[in-house]
């Protein structure tokens, strides 16, 4: 069940009751909603609505969610107030794999399922794990959490970059444990983008998406692994056009 007070922890602020539609964005490994700092909060009439998820930034004190199965449990009830009009998920790398495994179970137990789930930067489901963090050292991972604070405007705290390791660490975790045995067909659409300048994921090895539906589409977007950070106009305009 889903008190009133539980959406108020998956997100930074109460969704817009003047919302046309919403774009939900799930962060990636060791991060939380923050990362989305730079983004506007509209894109055309829909309202961009950052996730927070456990163990992290103003949840630090809670549990980390396990596996992205339990995390897509969660969030289902979690969100279930807010999937009232058309929405679409955003995740970037390996954001998008709890992004899609949350839109799978919504739409197994026949509630709301996103107009369009949006796939940055992350192979598909059947060829995971394929992460380069995945084998990193904690000196390599903390000088790596070091280098998204600087791109994100800020200064690399030794502190705060412990408690980014910790998350990150357990985060690598649930990556580390995700993979189906093979592709499932899914309701509802599925864009994956790469970017051009992006050396750790290529065209090659998002094609496995394909196999997720007749309404998979590709596109590719000028920048490199971190560009979407900045919320570049073409990543925005795709993602309001899919739920105008």
């Amino acid at each position: 069940m889903t008190t009133a007070a539980e959406p108020a922890r998956w997100l930074l602020r109460e969704p817009s009751a003047e919302a046309r539609a919403r774009i939900f964005c799930f962060p990636y490994s060791g991060v939380g909603a923050s990362m989305f700092n730079a983004w506007p909060r509209w894109a055309g009439g829909a309202e961009i609505c950052p996730l927070q998820l456990p163990g992290r930034e103003n949840r630090i004190r809670e549990p980390h969610y396990g596996t992205y199965e339990a995390l897509a449990e969660a969030l289902a009830g979690g969100l279930a107030p807010w999937l009232d009009r058309p929405f679409a998920f955003f995740g970037h790398c390996a954001g998008a794999l709890p992004a899609f495994e949350t839109a799978r179970l919504l739409a197994g137990r026949r509630l709301p399922v996103p107009r369009r789930l949006f796939v940055s930067a992350q192979v598909a489901p059947h060829h995971c794990p394929h992460d380069r963090f995945l084998d990193m050292t904690d000196d390599q991972l903390r000088a790596e959490l070091a280098h998204l604070a600087v791109l994100r405007g800020g200064r690399p705290h030794p502190a705060l970059l412990d408690l980014g390791l910790a998350v990150l660490r357990e985060d690598l975790g649930a990556n580390r444990g995700y993979r189906l045995a093979e592709p499932v067909r899914v309701p509802f659409g599925v864009t994956v983008l790469h970017w051009a300048d992006d050396p750790e994921v290529t065209q090659a090895q998002l094609k496995g998406w394909e196999h997720y539906g007749d309404e998979v589409r590709f596109a590719v977007l000028d920048g490199g692994h971190y560009s979407f950070l900045s919320a570049p106009a073409t990543l925005l305009e795709a993602l309001s056009e899919a739920v105008a």
